[in-house]
Parts: C-alpha cells; structure tokens; sequence
C-alpha cells in the first residue's frame, strides 16, 4: 500500500509545513528572535530550580524544540523549560541525591527519558484521553501549590542570603543589599516590560543590563553570587547509565506526573493556538512530538521540557505563522551557545531568582477559589485540599495532585453512586419537572412516574430500585412510568436491575410504561429479552405519547391506551 503525503503527514506533521516565502520568512524570524531570547535566561533560571547544571537550561532549548515542533500538530507552541516541570524535578529528587551532583543529574535525565517514552506510548497507542482524569479543580490546586513553593524556593536568592536558611539569617551577617536591589529591581522591570511593553524581550535585555552593571562594579570580585563561567558549544550526546531496580522504582511515579503536568501545560496552549488556527487539536500527535523533545533533551543532558504557556503566547502575540517561527528560535539558542555564553559569567543569581518568581507569581490567582467555590463548594474543597497537600508533602509535592486526584474520583464515583431520580409532574410549560420542588400534582392516580438523569449501569442501578420499591411501599400502584431518555447506556448489571423491576411490579399487578428509550440501551435490553412483549409492559417512542396514553387511561378510569406496544424501534 503506498502512503500518499497527507497520510504521511499524519504520522509526520512537518511534511505538512507550508512553503516559505520572503514575506514569511521574515515575519517567523522576527517572532522566532524575541522568544530565544526569552527562552535563554529563562531556561539558566529554571536549570538552578531543577538543581541541574545551568547550561542545560540552555540545552532543554535547543534540540527538544527542534524535535517537538517537527513532529507535534500544534504549530506556534514555544517548547523547553518551564517553571513547574522543573520544580517537579527538584522536588523528586531530593530525597534521593545531593543536588547538583552527578547521580543528581543522571537520575533526572532518566526522569526525562522516562517521561518521554511515557507520553510516546500514549500518544502512539491513541491514549490521551488518559490525562484528562485531572480535572480543572485538581490542577488549579497543585499549580497554586507549587507557584507558592517556586515563590518561596527564590526568597533567598532575591533576599541576599543564598546558602543560609532564616535561623541562620538572623545570627549571621546581614544580607548582601546588591543582591536585593538585582532581585527586586528585576522583578520590577520585568513587571512594567510586560505591561507596557509585552513585544519587547524584557527578559534578556535586564540580563545584558544586569551583567554589565555586575561586571563594572565587580561584583563577582566581591564575593557576589554570579552564574559564573558556562561551556561553551553544542550539546553533546549523554547517556546516564543504567538504573537499579530500587532507582526505577523510585522515578516512576514522579515521571508519571511530570508527563500528567507536562501534558495538561501543552494543553492550554494547544487550545489556544489550534482555536486560533480553525483546526481541532490533534492530543495524541503532540503528546508524541512533545515526548519525542523529551527523550531529545534526555540525551543531551538536559532536563524534562514542556510547552510554556508565556512564551507560546509571545509566539502568538509576535505575529508567528507557522512553525517555521521555532526553527529561527532554535538558530539564537544554537548560536548563543556557540558564541554568547562567556556573556552570561557576571549575570547575578538574584536575577535568575527574579525571572522565575515573576513568572511563577503571575500563576498565582486567589480568586479563582472564590470563583470555584461561588459553583460548586465540593470541587472548592478538592481545589484547596490539593493546594494544601502540595504545600504540606514539599518536596514530594506530587502527593498533591495524587490525593486531589483520588478525592475528585471519589466525588465522581459518589456522584454516579447517588444518580438524580425524581418524580416527574406536567409544568405549565408543557415540561417534565420534579413534582415535588414545583408543587405539581401526579400525571395519574395510583401512577409513580420518574425519571433517572444518568447512564443505567452498576454504579446507579441499585438506586433506581431503590426508588421504585420505595414507591411501591408507600402507596397502592397499578402503573409505573420510567420517562428513559436521559439513559444513554445500560451495561450488563443495570440490565439484570431492569429485568428485576419489570419482575417485582409484575408480581405485585402493576404495568410498567417506558417512554423515549434510546436505541443503544434498548438494543442492550432487547439482547438480554428484558423487552420480550408482555400484558404488562408498555413502550412508547416519545413523552408526548406516553403522556396521552396515561391522560387517557386516567379519564376512562381504565387500563392505559396502548399506543406502541412494539420496543422503541431501531433508529430513534
């Protein structure tokens, strides 16, 4: 069979680039230049927050982004390092190296590969619908969490005392004040930069600014926390060396949840960008480009990248294109690497420390538990129970999203557990409502008529015969109606609930009725001969016809009208 280039392009998305031309060229290279040149310092200020060597911060930029945008859906997504996957480094490893040392940085390139080969396999197998189990309360908790955690990690560095903790701060001598006016002054510029001038890459210049005013005051002469001398070159080839058992063990679930993070990261920007472009997001096919960049910037040393929301909105705000825009980007990165990094020796660390606290400070949105809990008080609660869990387990912070995650399935589970069953009365509208919150009278005498807003299967059925025995114990019945439409499944235990109901009312003499029931539940019924024709079973194909019959039967004060016998036909 010979693959034409469209279904080619499916499994490799850069055969589908368009053709440049000047006029696009030159718009990508402009969009292209002002993210390296984010992308740069940014990626120096996340490698110190992974505890990683800072030129990989400089490498997670170069062939990761090369290889994700060749092989992801998503066109115009700024691929490298990002805050919270590398807090997530940082936070997983310490407990199990010394941070910055060598089995350090093997253990968190195998993050990396791990990672990596993880969002592959789901991307290949059409699995990304896995990672939608973390729901928007969930993630806002943990991103809360850990931009509170980021914050805090950078309070010494932008405070002057790097290396001491608090205790030690107040019995040694005072901080260094050069260090505060670099910290907070940078935070200062980037916060008007971004406000006032959000196309300009404020970034990199307060880092050329910083670096020369450090170098003409010789403050790394003075004992002053500088990033120092950084190689110079490309990347090379780096292979951690194998894992223990017990080493595997340990890395697994913290890159289970650097892939979770790392996904649902490309997420809000893949929404974004495919919105803007009229396409439909292809998940799958970025989870495998974005795996792809992983492995690439496993290989080289580096540390896990993801799509960073700030700089793919740049890209967009830029006036980017296509992908063309990454490729340029990648072209500074490699260059600065060849040539520029002798540059950054006298760049204070207080102002990586700033770049990264207002990143993670724009994160920060109290009100938005407000917000939530004016919804829903319950997923409010899971919201704030995971900030505070992350919090709490630092710098195993990926309890966090584990126990929100256990606490929203259990709130799902709960809810399918406990479906909405009502009794159904006629509103004024010519509605089916509950009869009860509008005070309706019954449809009929001796008539219970409900509906079940959720899918008939194991988790709900009990509950539906709950409520029909309960009925049946209440009051004298001689029908009862089930109004079936919002009932879109019936596994194998709901339909063994139904044929148990339809038993239990005709033992007792009363006539089942059941309107609008969907053809993928009824074929189940019809399959288990739960639907088998019977003097007592009645089947109408709209609540307009079931409410006739019963209208009827209530005014002759005899048995109901039968107005469709058959099952609802195939194809309603």
């Amino acid at each position: 069979m010979t693959l034409n280039r469209d279904q080619l392009a499916r499994w490799l998305p850069f055969l589908a680039w368009p053709r440049p031309d000047r006029a696009l060229l030159v718009n990508e290279a402009s969009a292209g230049v002002t993210v390296a040149l984010m992308v740069i310092p940014q990626g120096v200020a996340y490698a110190a927050l992974a505890g990683m060597p800072l030129v990989t911060g400089v490498y997670a930029a170069l062939f990761p982004a090369l290889v994700a945008v060749l092989f992801s859906s998503s066109a115009r997504l700024s691929v490298g390092p990002t805050a919270l996957t590398s807090l997530l480094v940082g936070a997983s490893l310490a407990p199990l190296a010394i941070r910055g040392s060598s089995e350090w940085v093997a253990m968190a390139v195998w993050l990396t590969l791990l990672s990596g080969v993880m969002q592959v396999v789901l991307g290949a197998a059409r699995f990304g619908w896995l990672l939608r189990m973390v729901n928007s309360p969930v993630l806002m908790g943990f991103t809360q969490g850990a931009a509170v955690l980021i914050t805090l990690s950078q309070l010494p560095a932008l405070l002057g005392f790097t290396g001491r903790s608090f205790v030690q701060l107040l019995h040694g001598p005072p901080p260094d004040f050069i260090a505060i006016a670099f910290g907070l002054g940078g935070m200062a510029a980037l916060w008007l930069g971004k406000k006032w001038v959000p196309r300009f890459p404020t970034t990199m210049a307060l880092v050329a600014a910083s670096a020369v005013i450090s170098g003409a005051i010789s403050y790394a002469l003075r004992g002053g926390a500088v990033i120092g001398t950084l190689p110079s070159g490309l990347p090379p080839f780096y292979w951690p060396g194998w894992l223990s058992l017990n080493e595997f063990s340990n890395l697994l679930l913290p890159a289970f949840l650097i892939t979770l993070v790392s996904f649902l990261e490309t997420a809000s920007s893949a929404k974004v960008d495919n919105a803007r472009a009229g396409k439909l997001w292809n998940e799958n096919q970025d989870l495998i480009g974005q795996g792809l960049g992983k492995i690439a910037s496993g290989l080289t040393g580096a540390f896990p990248t993801s799509s960073s929301f700030s700089r793919s909105a740049i890209t967009l705000y830029a006036g980017a294109k296509s992908q063309w825009s990454t490729l340029f980007s990648v072209a500074v990165v490699a260059a600065a690497l060849l040539w520029a990094m002798p540059l950054l020796y006298h760049v204070p660390q207080a102002v990586l420390a700033s770049i990264v606290a207002t990143a993670t400070i724009g994160l920060l949105r109290p009100s938005a538990f407000v917000a939530l809990w004016r919804i829903s008080r319950i997923e409010s609660a899971i919201a704030l129970g995971t900030f505070c869990l992350t919090i709490a387990t630092a710098p195993s912070i990926y309890w966090g999203v584990l126990g929100g995650l256990l606490a929203a399935l259990a709130h799902y589970m709960y809810r399918h557990l406990h479906p909405r069953i009502i009794e159904v009365g006629l509103h004024p509208d010519g509605s089916l409502r509950d009869r009860h919150l509008w005070h309706l009278p019954p449809l009929a005498p001796n008539l219970y008529a409900l509906r079940m807003d959720a899918e008939l299967d194991f988790a709900s059925a009990s509950t539906l015969e709950r409520a029909v025995s309960v009925a049946l114990a209440r009051q004298k019945l001689t029908d009862v109606c089930l109004f079936a439409y919002p009932i879109n499944r019936v596994d194998i235990t709901g339909a063994e609930v139904f044929g148990s109901i339809r038993r239990l009312l005709e033992s007792e003499g009363v006539r089942l009725h059941i309107s609008g029931l969907k053809l993928p539940a009824q074929q189940v019924l019809e399959r288990a001969g739960l639907l088998a024709p019977g003097p007592m079973l009645f089947s109408y194909r709209t609540d307009a016809e079931a409410l006739a019959a019963l209208t009827l039967a209530r005014a002759q004060d005899d048995a109901p009208v039968e107005v469709n016998r058959e099952p609802v036909a195939a194809g309603s």
